[in-house]
C-alpha cells in the first residue's frame, strides 16, 4: 500500500511533541503509514454508519466530531484519499467529515509522538526513530 499522507506535515507533527530531539525520515514515514491505515478504518466504520442511515456521503457525525481546518497541520486532499482507500466509489465524503477525520488522525498522531518522544528520551537518544514508533503500537494495546 502506498503511502498517501506526505511526510513533512508528519514530520511536523513529530517535531512539536518532541521538543529539542530530532526527528528521522523513518519516523515520519512509519507514523504516516499508521495514519494512514487508522483512517481507512475509521471510513470504513464511517461508511457503514452512511448506509445505516440511507447516505451515500460521509458526513462529521459518522466520524463523531468535527474540526477547524484552520487548526490543522494534516492537509485534507491526502485525508480525503485516504478515507476513500477500502470503501466504495459510490460514496462521497463531504468536507466536514474530512476535516473530521484528519481531527481524529491528527489528535491520535499527537498522542504517538508525544510517547514516541518519551521512548527515545528513555533509550537516551537525540533523534525520534522509527523503532519509537513501533514501539508505541507495540505497548499500546497493553495501556487500552
Amino acid at each position: 500500500m502506498s503511502v498517501e499522507l506526505p511526510f513533512a506535515p508528519v514530520d511536523a507533527i513529530i517535531r512539536r511533541n518532541a521538543g529539542n530531539l530530532r526527528v528521522s525520515a523513518d519516523a515520519a514515514e512509519a507514523l504516516a503509514r499508521h495514519i494512514q491505515a487508522r483512517g481507512a478504518a475509521l471510513a470504513v466504520e464511517a461508511a457503514a454508519r452512511a448506509t445505516d442511515d440511507g447516505r451515500k456521503t460521509l458526513m462529521a457525525e459518522d466520524f463523531g466530531t468535527t474540526g477547524d481546518k484552520a487548526s490543522l497541520e494534516l492537509p485534507i486532499a491526502p485525508v480525503d484519499r485516504i478515507a476513500r482507500l477500502d470503501i466504495d466509489d459510490r460514496y462521497r465524503v463531504s468536507m466536514d467529515a474530512r476535516i473530521a477525520l484528519a481531527t481524529i488522525l491528527e489528535a491520535e498522531a499527537d498522542a504517538v509522538a508525544a510517547a514516541a518522544a518519551v521512548l527515545a528520551r528513555h533509550a537516551d537518544r537525540r533523534t525520534v526513530i522509527e523503532d519509537d514508533i513501533e514501539t508505541y503500537f507495540e505497548l499500546a494495546p497493553y495501556f487500552e
